[in-house]
């Protein structure tokens, strides 16, 4: 084999020319050059893809003992590994940056989810240009790189139109081509993508038949046979990454519908049921114990009669969900197979970013946005049975009870963001890699974590870990490489020391023992009491004898509770943990959580045309008074369309013209609508229409006063009664002259969206406002215009 000619370890590798004769005729015979060679990683460096589903828990799918049919991942793993140690840092963001640097959550600035960020190092959102990205580093070496799905690595104030990009898949993050979505999650039907840093609408409608995971399959399966039609000598990294099974759980009916009736006993017999299948499959040890129900999640039998069939209903929805993703990721999977390359492409199939969410509340949600709001008790009982037969539908934004999430991280106590405990953390991983596992349908318990995939695929590909990338020196990648288990069952483990944070919640693992602490509950968003962090019970786990961490041997052996509890601290302190910030929906207002805004003062002027603006990219008007404003052209027979609108069909509001006539709606989650019109059209020619609410006030959530005005006269009053006060939705944006995904209201839809007149600009304005503004913003526009 020849040695590789390039110094890797300096990325960019530099270029070097070998001195030579210097001709000065071309056609001398003595001219002679090195061929041009298009950069490669070192000869044998295998294609990469790297699955990674969302929210799924180890109890789930059927590879690993779940009630889920996931036929391809059992394919799968039937010809290669399958890891049941393997761990994550029990919520998305952190784990996807974690796995994608091959560094702790903290160290690269992900605490927690970017939407929580602070100024904290740790809680930051922001990746230290010192641990690039592995795709970067595999771009760097001669890889093509693609991402597909969701992207949750951007902080807020970055994920405007205009970026910047550096954190984004195809700006700094090293792939050179990304479809999908910035965020946390996504609608499945009518979901707002991004193809590179442009945004994109979907090519279909749900009516005709559009999920957003089959879209991303689609788009997968075009690249990667392109990419070997036209550069075969090159391997490819290709990360698949859908929003499935995050909430919204979204799936056409009929792949729920296969679940009809298998879920009536309830989640504890669920647990009992996964429990026995997961020994008959030796996916875990055979003295592996059940762990309880803890008293903060609800016995089956202690639900409601009138509930339980929405619950069950949920439940079938989501098993649905993960069945139709497994379908999908399965075509990926069999497009490189038919390619004839499947044998030389490792394959981690990682079935869940965390544990199994939680944060659906105890009854479940129509829309899951309720408790983000703090506003869950507007779904009752008698709501939510009126609306069962819509769950995973394009009119629901739902997720399933506590229950469920419990009985899918099964055989372990809790759920997604218990970073304390494996139903938080611990993931069924698989790796398939023909010319590289020699073994067929193997079983490895060695402990592993997300962070040591970068550097595995490193090791596979028989590149170092640069030293130094785009200029900056790096600093050492903290996971390590699963190669060694590949071929060896018996190996001893390598990573044998791992801390976990989240939100308080936290633990540490030393070699077979855990120490670990449930700070705060997941499903408690708003209000609820903490205890300080000194008060927390520590427990303690012999994972050599106990896999499940069922017997707590804290009284027993105080000593070594109390080591771990100082070895948590000391790397806690190594990767930036610290300090330990237990808020959840405090840190969601920018101002509480201390971390950049893109707009500042009280004030935004817009223009027509500008769209798929973050909620993060617009002043917020919530738990305020606020004006909208806008400068219009009215055609003669009238206008017709959006004026301005944020949010969608499960919160926002909207000013809009309806047949000439001026309206405004406030949706609270889609379950109540507040309309407020105006009593004549709008008359033709030049106008300024205006919005004024005037909040309650007296705390969050408060209704306010509507008053509708053109040119400044009263046109239309109205009463607002409620009002969303921490977030409109994770996926809708805010767009002028038009609007995208779903309709804030019902009197038109995104096609119909667009304003038939002409739109000179909007101003929202909050708190105090007077009709000064109103000139303020034409010498605004008079002053840009000239500057053009």
């Amino acid at each position: 084999m020849n040695p590789d000619r390039h110094a890797r370890t300096m990325l960019p590798i530099p270029d070097r020319r070998s001195p030579g004769l210097t001709t000065y005729d071309a056609k001398d015979p003595a001219t002679a050059f090195a061929p041009i060679e298009p950069l490669l990683p070192p000869a044998g460096a295998p294609n990469v893809l790297i699955v990674l589903l969302d929210d799924v828990g180890f109890g789930a799918s059927s590879a690993f003992g779940g009630p889920c049919a996931t036929p391809n991942a059992e394919k799968l793993a039937g010809g290669g590994l399958k890891f049941n140690r393997f761990h994550t840092t029990a919520l998305c963001a952190p784990t996807r940056q974690a796995m994608l640097t091959g560094r702790n959550h903290h160290s690269v600035g992900m605490g927690s989810i970017t939407e929580t960020a602070t100024s904290a190092p740790g809680n930051s959102s922001l990746r230290p240009n010192t641990k690039a990205p592995l795709a970067m580093t595999l771009k760097l070496n001669g890889y093509s790189t693609a991402q597909f799905g969701k992207c949750h690595e951007v902080p807020v104030w970055q994920s405007s139109p205009l970026g910047p990009f550096d954190a984004w898949p195809s700006g700094g993050g090293g792939f050179e081509t990304f479809y999908g979505f910035i965020g946390g999650e996504n609608n499945q039907w009518e979901p707002a993508l991004y193809e590179g840093t442009t945004a994109v609408e979907p090519p279909a409608t749900a009516e005709e038949g559009y999920h957003l995971t089959e879209d991303l399959a689609d788009h997968a399966i075009s690249w990667i046979r392109t990419q070997k039609a036209l550069m075969p000598d090159k391997p490819f990294f290709v990360y698949f990454a859908p929003g499935a099974t995050h909430a919204p759980h979204h799936v056409p009916v009929e792949w729920a519908d296969k679940y009809k009736g298998r879920f009536a006993d309830g989640w504890d017999a669920q647990r009992e049921r996964t429990f026995e299948q997961q020994k008959a499959l030796g996916v875990i040890p055979a003295d592996a114990e059940l762990t309880p129900r803890h008293d903060e999640i609800p016995a089956w039998d202690e639900m409601p009669d009138e509930l339980k069939p929405v619950l069950e209903r949920q439940m079938e929805v989501y098993a649905g969900f993960l069945e139709h993703t497994d379908h999908h990721v399965g075509r990926v999977i069999d497009a490189i197979d038919d390619l004839g390359v499947l044998g030389d492409t490792i394959v981690y199939y990682i079935i869940g970013d965390n544990g199994a969410s939680a944060e659906g509340t105890i009854n479940g949600a129509f829309n899951e946005m309720a408790n983000f709001n703090g506003m869950a008790a507007l779904e009752t009982p008698e709501f939510m049975l009126s609306k069962m037969d819509e769950f995973g539908t394009p009119y629901s934004y739902n997720h399933y009870a506590v229950g469920w999430a419990w009985a899918m991280d099964t055989p372990f106590q809790w759920t997604k963001q218990v970073a304390s405990h494996w139903g938080g953390t611990r993931n069924g991983a698989i790796v398939h890699w023909p010319n590289g596992i020699a073994e067929n349908g193997g079983l490895r318990s060695q402990f592993t974590h997300c962070i040591d995939v970068a550097p595995t695929i490193l090791e596979a590909a028989g590149l170092p870990e640069p030293t130094m990338v785009n200029g900056v020196q790096q600093s050492p990648m903290e996971g390590t490489s699963m190669l060694y288990a590949f071929n060896e069952a018996d190996a001893a483990e390598r990573h044998d020391l791992q801390y976990f944070e989240m939100f308080g919640n936290r633990g540490v693992y030393h070699r077979g023992w855990s120490a670990v602490t449930k700070h705060r509950t997941p499903w408690v968003m708003t209000g609820g009491a903490l205890v300080a962090f000194d008060d927390d019970v520590w427990e303690l786990y012999d994972g050599s004898v106990d896999y499940s961490q069922a017997q707590d041997l804290s009284a027993q052996h105080p000593e070594r509770l109390h080591e771990l509890q100082r070895l948590w601290l000391i790397e806690a302190v190594k990767y930036n943990v610290l300090p330990l910030d237990d808020r959840t929906a405090d840190r969601l207002n920018p101002d509480i959580a201390g971390r950049p805004t893109l707009v500042k003062g009280t004030s935004q002027l817009l223009f027509p045309g500008m769209g798929r603006l973050s909620e993060n990219s617009v002043v917020s008007i919530k738990n305020k008074s606020f004006t909208v404003t806008a400068e219009l052209d009215i055609p003669s027979g009238g206008a017709q369309g959006v004026i301005i609108a944020q949010g969608g069909r499960f919160g926002g509001w909207t000013l809009f013209v309806d047949d000439g006539v001026l309206k405004f709606v406030y949706n609270v989650l889609g379950i109540h609508h507040f309309a407020t019109t105006s009593g004549s059209r709008l008359p033709e020619g030049a106008h300024q229409v205006r919005m004024e609410f005037v909040y309650d006030g007296g705390g969050l959530a408060k209704g306010g006063d509507v008053t509708l005005r053109c040119d400044g006269e009263a046109v239309g009053t109205g009463r607002v009664e409620a009002t969303q006060p921490l977030v409109f939705s994770a996926d809708e944006t805010t767009d002028v002259g038009y609007e995208s995904g779903t309709p804030v209201s019902e009197d038109y839809t995104p096609q119909g969206s667009r304003f038939t007149g002409k739109i000179h600009w909007v101003r929202i304005d909050t708190g105090d406002d007077d009709h000064d503004h109103l000139v303020d913003a034409n010498e605004r526009l008079r002053v840009a215009m000239a500057r053009q």
